[in-house]
């Protein structure tokens, strides 16, 4: 980490900083500010000799989001030289001008309800954000500012005769409020609030019990409504009120650094700009939201392991949509050869046929190294296809695999010879990849195709592979069936789903560690995430702490069985016989809730807001939920409280009255509670106010979600709404059926609950589950056609196809 300061006066050893302390210039164009600073006040001419300057742009691409780059030296290779993030990818911002005005004191430039006020009077230097009623954050006194360290600039002569410049870096230092959080960061399984931390935005294969992450993401949120992104793919420093205890401070190596400055007020507002700005997910195929099971990593299988295990699972009523084999289907040090290993899968593609036939598709496991006793190293070495030193020879090392070779994605030829492989394995009846690592990618003296900076693609490394392989998924399967399972990220990355969390230990901490950075993975735009249920490390997981993780496990976008060095299939981890069930119970569950699951897919690909999300994003005006870490929303209308022990939890209830989807209890909210649950329960709570539509059957994830199915309500809380339920056979298209659920405000003893299809086509009977409040129904409605039966819960409703409309009231 580069910290550049010690204590508020002093600066760290061996370090110069040349601040912005004035403005003493600036050019003010339609669409633009431009700015330039000295580093130390002028009063008089003499001043402007030997005065390192910056200057800066300030811009906007879209209402609400601003830009600001500040740069020391323009003629540097820093400047110029890529990667770069691709921006607006997917979502093209409508044609933009921003608001500009300008005083003899005041620059300031207005997008949307975002404003950019630079002061420019003498002696002054200070850039504050603000919304129409206030102020956001600012950079303001010593907060932008370049930064040499190990320099001999002081010492002209010195710098003429043996010229270094040491190590330079741009400095950004914005302010926080009192009380403001932060959060995001990336795939952090440090605590949540990143408020005391040191972030460091390199990625690193360091499992999910550190402060390393795989997917290191430079966007954070604020709790004030806002959030920043700094647009550089480089190895950037945050230190949020770990060096100064009022600001966030931004350190990038190099000559220039640029931020957006995005408002929401909204997280979900701040998440829907921010992914226009760096792109939304596609929607996976919807196979791939049903369960995953694993060879697991150092286990020893061949077909016939795989066949006991599939068959055991359906011995136990246990449907499995996905088989993946790890890493050993290919022959040992010869990774990756992308060649099943014949002496353990002689006919792979009787195999796979064998597993299609089952309805099983296949993933198999790839990264992007080529070992040294691979078939292809000499072929790629010979045609220039791997990352080089300055030397000229092949980048190699043998950590992972002995003399192992990058593919350099950079080269188009390259890319065309990887993409044949993974080519002729769709054709066999591969369906999808696991694009592991990514992360171990070398920085020092490495030499990319394109000239990138070695630096800045350490961490871009892995958009160009995830891509490079989500592509050639696209162009053989289409897009509707491309999807990976992806470990590491940069911005961007969540064009290219799934991604999962990497390694974590077998405990109930690792299980809650998890849980934290999926849910700050979430605040980058990532809309899915699964993690290896029961945990990676270590021998086969305690069965309580397996059987917890399940629950965790199928209460996610995507769920998987994965481990290290044991299998995850339930009868072995627990042979006691209580694991088999409750996966089968979960898996059901999941299967039952597939057309809200899918509702919820396609919000995360149109908007950028994931499936899973803090509590504060469907509750930001709750003081609380800014502070929980250990629950999540599963969607818009679902709270799920994993718990992390054998029986208790003590979880937060939000205000309203809350109805348990798993157990059909209600809670009353706003306040902690702490229940005992066994392996069969948890607390799955259906907010007040909160519509989910469950499937009609438990078989299976993919099926006609439009027919059968039953709409539940919770009518504890006022509701105004419309539901979707997907079109199975055109998910992402217009939605096959559309429900109208209204429940007026306030709500009063005798308010009315009205359910209408205001489209679709409706074959068969169709049910509908108040609970919440006794009711009764309303109006002139066929007895034939409708049977309402009461209960403690509620009512419930069956509809005959030809009814579209109908009405409860409280009594």
């Amino acid at each position: 980490m580069v910290k550049i300061s010690q204590g508020r006066w002093q600066v760290a050893p061996n370090t110069i900083i040349d601040w912005a302390v004035e403005v003493v210039k600036t050019d003010v164009s339609e669409n633009r500010i431009y700015a330039l600073t000295s580093s130390k006040h002028l009063n008089h001419r003499g001043d402007t000799l030997n005065t390192p300057t910056l200057t800066h742009v300030i811009d906007s691409p879209a209402d609400d989001i601003i830009h600001i780059a500040s740069t020391h030296w323009l003629g540097q290779k820093s400047v110029e030289i890529g990667p770069n993030f691709e921006l607006f990818p997917d979502v093209k911002p409508e044609p933009f001008k921003s608001n500009i005005s300008q005083s003899s004191d005041f620059s300031t430039l207005t997008a949307g309800q975002l404003k950019a006020t630079l002061d420019t009077r003498p002696h002054s230097f200070n850039l504050d954000f603000t919304d129409f009623t206030s102020r956001l954050t600012g950079l303001g006194f010593r907060s932008v500012g370049f930064v040499k360290v190990g320099t001999n600039h002081h010492n002209v002569q010195e710098f003429y005769g043996n010229p270094s410049k040491g190590k330079t870096y741009v400095t950004y230092q914005f302010d926080l409020d009192v009380n403001e959080k932060i959060y995001g960061l990336g795939e952090r399984f440090t605590p949540f609030i990143k408020n005391g931390q040191a972030v460091e935005i390199w990625n690193e294969d360091g499992g999910t019990a550190s402060e390393l992450s795989y997917k290191n993401i430079p966007f954070y949120l604020s709790s004030k409504g806002y959030g920043v992104f700094i647009s550089s793919t480089g190895r950037i420093q945050f230190e949020i009120q770990s060096e100064h205890t009022t600001r966030i401070n931004v350190t990038l190596a190099g000559e220039q650094l640029s931020a957006y400055v995005i408002y929401g007020p909204s997280p979900k507002a701040i998440l829907e700009k921010y992914t226009m700005l760096t792109g939304r997910p596609p929607l996976p195929p919807t196979y791939s939201f049903g369960l995953w099971l694993s060879t697991s990593f150092t286990t020893s299988y061949d077909q016939s392991t795989v066949s006991s295990f599939l068959a055991g699972m359906k011995d136990r009523d246990i449907k499995v949509s996905v088989f993946h084999y790890d890493c050993f289907w290919m022959k040992q040090f010869q990774w990756c050869d992308f060649e099943f290993n014949k002496d353990f899968f002689p006919d792979p593609e009787a195999d796979l046929k064998s597993l299609h036939q089952q309805g099983i598709k296949v993933c198999v496991w790839i990264n992007p190294y080529i070992a040294q006793e691979s078939k292809l190293f000499k072929e790629g070495m010979a045609n220039g296809y791997f990352i080089t030193r300055t030397d000229g020879s092949v980048w190699q090392l043998d950590f992972w695999q002995a003399g192992q070779a990058l593919v350099d994605f950079t080269n188009p030829k390259a890319v065309e010879w990887y993409q044949s492989k993974l080519a002729a394995l769709i054709d066999i009846g591969v369906d999808t990849f696991k694009t592991d690592f990514g992360e171990r990618i070398p920085y020092g003296d490495a030499v990319y195709f394109d000239r990138s900076d070695p630096e800045r693609m350490h961490n871009y490394y892995t958009h160009l592979y995830n891509q490079v392989v989500y592509e050639v998924l696209v162009k053989k399967l289409g897009e509707k069936n491309a999807l990976l399972f992806a470990r590491s990220a940069t911005a961007g990355g969540q064009r290219f789903p799934v991604h999962w969390g990497g390694d974590p230990e077998s405990t109930f901490g690792a299980m809650a560690e998890s849980l934290r950075g999926g849910l700050s993975l979430a605040l980058a735009g990532f809309g899915f995430w699964a993690h290896d249920i029961g945990g990676f490390e270590g021998r086969s997981p305690d069965p309580a702490v397996y059987k917890r993780w399940i629950q965790f496990g199928l209460l996610s976008s995507h769920s998987r069985l994965h481990g290290s060095g044991s299998y995850r299939v339930p009868w072995i981890v627990d042979p006691a016989g209580e694991a088999e069930r409750v996966l089968a119970k979960f898996v059901k569950f999941k299967h039952s809730l597939a057309p809200y699951i899918i509702s919820q897919a396609l919000v995360a690909h149109r908007t950028g807001v994931s499936v899973l999300r803090a509590l504060f994003v469907e509750l930001p005006d709750d003081p609380v939920s800014w502070c929980v870490d250990t629950q999540y929303f599963l969607g818009s209308e679902i709270l799920v409280a994993p718990i992390f022990d054998v029986k208790k939890v003590t979880y937060y209830v939000p205000a309203g009255k809350w109805y348990g989807l798993v157990d059909g209890k209600f809670r009353e909210g706003g306040k902690y509670i702490t229940e005992t649950h066994d392996f069969f329960s948890l607390p799955v709570l259906l907010r007040p106010g909160g519509v989910v539509v469950f499937g009609k059957t438990t078989d299976a994830f993919e099926y006609d979600w439009s027919v059968g199915y039953t709409v539940l309500i919770n009518a504890a809380g006022a509701i105004d709404k419309i539901v979707e339920i997907a079109d199975f056979e055109n998910v992402a298209g217009p939605s096959k059926v559309t429900i109208k659920i209204t429940c007026p405000e306030p709500i009063v003893q005798h308010g009315d609950v009205e359910v209408e299809i205001t489209n679709g086509d409706i074959k068969e009977e169709w049910n509908i589950k108040v609970v919440g409040r006794h009711l009764d129904l309303l109006g002139n409605v066929n007895g034939n056609n409708v049977v309402a039966v009461a209960d403690a819960e509620g009512l419930n409703v069956r509809i005959g196809a030809s009814v579209k409309k109908i009405k409860f009231r409280a009594i």
